[in-house]
């Protein structure tokens, strides 16, 4: 990254910390005189501690949710995407990948729609293009902290976010798979174009640790949620830590594996709700004690527009409730579609997490009426 580059980042922070610095006090001030919103303050305080496990745009569907709930929020996110700028950054600097730190971060955010579009926002042409803002936000506090997981921890408290969102560990780790034809499938890309292929998945070099941060929460938390996201390049490289997935297995806090609405052309081609269960049950060596999917119809339109590029909705049949019963996984089905843009089919994030509060409180009073 030449001195332009540099320059441009430079100045970019120093707009963006003078900005969420005056936010911080118009609101702070504001606050202090609203006594309405002193009381959701202390409602989002005490509400139960989750940790939502996972990467890319579901994981940060379901954060957009739950912040409505809780404060007490940790979202745990891969670090294995290597795809547009986060690929780049994580080539030319080898710092490991922002993206999904970021949109995590934005999620959780008081004002998500504000911080979303200064966060987001893409340079288009010289060497900052295909670069977004918060990207190289997060490099540039890295460089000035010495340490990734410093400078998320600066981010967290610099954005006063609901929550705090933390990299599944701070090494560098890369995707490593196996084909059912033998061929060796190294990276996130190439692993997201064969998943549908794959035999086993891990992580090189092996032994990677988590971080303390990450092992702690588990301990606190009240629920534990898997997903969604994408299962192979979000969900899983998670659970390929050994230590993380030996501290989900051990602890007696219930877990929830929220499934994709659909397959994902490629990565998921031809598999079922059960088939993407026991994927994550064997990653994590447990099996998760409720797995979330959806009951809504999706429009005719768009189905068919996903089903030319080779994408299909996920749906339960009798053999998969028979299937995952006998798994050991409770079945929790509720309508859960939002669509985006007249056109893309997303999780409803607060409907996910009216579901996931629900259950905590049936769990509590020691009832379940999903």
């Amino acid at each position: 990254m030449d001195w332009t580059i540099g320059f441009a980042v430079g100045m970019f922070t120093a707009f963006f910390l003078l900005v969420v610095f005056d936010i911080r006090l118009i609101r702070s001030s504001r606050k202090a005189k609203d006594p309405f919103k002193n009381a959701i303050a202390h409602r989002l305080s005490v509400g139960p501690s989750i940790v939502a496990v996972g990467g890319g745009t579901g994981l940060s569907a379901l954060l957009r949710g739950l912040k409505g709930f809780t404060r007490n929020i940790t979202a745990v996110v891969a670090v294995t995407d290597e795809g547009g700028s986060s690929g780049r950054l994580r080539a030319e600097w080898g710092v490991l990948p922002p993206g999904d730190v970021r949109n995590c971060m934005v999620a959780l955010a008081e004002d998500d729609n504000a911080l979303k579009r200064l966060l987001d926002f893409r340079f288009d042409r010289g060497e900052l293009s295909g670069h977004n803002l918060g990207n190289l936000l997060l490099l540039a506090v890295s460089e000035l902290c010495g340490d990734f997981r410093l400078a998320v921890e600066q981010m967290n408290r610099l954005l006063a976010i609901r929550g705090k969102v933390l990299p599944v560990t701070t090494e560098a780790v890369t995707l490593v798979g196996l084909a059912k034809d033998g061929r060796k499938i190294r990276g996130e890309l190439d692993i997201s174009r064969n998943g549908h292929d794959l035999e086993s998945i891990w992580l090189e070099p092996k032994g990677a640790k988590p971080l303390a941060e990450v092992l702690r929460a588990v301990e606190e938390a009240d629920l534990i949620v898997l997903g969604p996201g994408s299962l192979f390049t979000s969900v899983i490289p998670n659970l390929l830590l050994p230590e993380f997935a030996e501290k989900l297995r051990e602890t007696r806090v219930p877990k929830v594996y929220i499934c994709n609405l659909m397959t994902q052309p490629e990565e998921t081609e031809g598999m079922d709700i059960a088939a993407h269960l026991e994927w994550v049950s064997a990653a994590m060596g447990s099996v998760p004690e409720y797995v979330a999917v959806n009951s809504e119809p999706f429009p005719d339109n768009l189905l068919a527009a996903y089903k030319q590029e080779g994408a299909v909705p996920l749906y339960l049949d009798r053999y998969q409730r028979q299937k995952i019963n006998r798994m050991g996984s409770a079945i929790l089905e509720l309508p859960m579609l939002q669509i985006n843009d007249e056109k893309h089919l997303r999780h409803n994030s607060y409907k996910l997490a009216e579901m996931i509060l629900r259950l905590f409180r049936d769990l509590e009073g020691g009832k379940l009426n999903i």
